[in-house]
Order: C-alpha cells, then sequence, then structure tokens
C-alpha cells in the first residue's frame, strides 16, 4: 500500500480546508408571522406550515 513520501505543506493543507467554513442557512419568510424561518418546516413563531397551525406555541 503506497505511502506519503513527504508532508504536506501548511499552504497546500489551507488551500485544501479553505472551503470547510461554516455557511448561513437560506432562510425564507413566514407567510402567516413574517418572521424568518427555515424553508419545509413549520414556523417557530407562530406553529404554522402550509396555511393551518401544526404545533402550538406558548404566548410570550
Amino acid at each position: 500500500m503506497p505511502n506519503p513520501k513527504r508532508r504536506h505543506s501548511n499552504r497546500r493543507t489551507a488551500n485544501r480546508r479553505a472551503h470547510d467554513h461554516l455557511r448561513q442557512p437560506g432562510l425564507s419568510e413566514c407567510p402567516n408571522c413574517h418572521e424568518p424561518k427555515l424553508p419545509h418546516r413549520a414556523c417557530p413563531h407562530c406553529g404554522m406550515y402550509k396555511g393551518r397551525e401544526v404545533i402550538e406555541v406558548a404566548e410570550a
């Protein structure tokens, strides 16, 4: 089984890891309360999904 002959330099390692950073999630607007929410999920603020209430949210 082949083994690496030399170690990779710091620059080469950093170039490979350049795309490993975290990205912001793509948020959409809730049509009911206009708060940002993840797409295809129930709104955590009002509990609505596709025009109906699917989870009960405690009022503050």
